[in-house]
């Protein structure tokens, strides 16, 4: 699984006009998921995302994770991070997990960091959506299950 995972300060998700999601400050991630993933992969993302230290501690560094602050977390599936751009102009989608696959491994994302205890929100599998951020610092990083 990949995640470009971004520090904001709010951020929302809308759907045909109506606001799904929306969250005040924490993370915004959006997850792409390969035809090779699994459960093991959801698991190990949601861990990274919700001990991930890029919130300020009291001396000003990225010490501090979600939960430690108490931040909420915005999980936007988003199938286009999987996609091949190596050759030509048009990118290549063929990694990317079928939508029964990857539906299930989001949700499993989705459940395995409220487990730790964060709240989070989602936008809606399948659906054209307007992705709405604060990013704060900016802050943007690149996770990879894969290494």
């Amino acid at each position: 699984m990949r995640a470009v995972v971004q520090r904001v300060r709010s951020a929302s998700v809308t759907v045909g006009g109506d606001c799904v999601a929306e969250i005040g400050e924490g993370l915004l991630a959006l997850v792409g998921v390969a035809a090779v993933d699994g459960e093991r992969d959801a698991e190990g993302l949601a861990r990274k995302l919700v001990h991930l230290r890029v919130f300020e501690d009291g001396a000003g560094r990225m010490n501090r994770s979600l939960c430690d602050t108490g931040g909420a977390l915005c999980v936007v599936s988003q199938f286009t991070l999987m996609g091949d751009t190596a050759k030509g102009r048009r990118p290549s989608f063929g990694d990317a997990a079928a939508p029964e696959v990857a539906a299930p491994l989001i949700d499993a994302v989705v459940a395995a960091a409220r487990a730790h205890g964060v709240t989070v929100v989602t936008g809606r599998f399948r659906e054209h959506m307007l992705v709405g951020l604060v990013n704060d610092g900016p802050v943007t990083l690149w996770v990879d299950t894969r290494g």
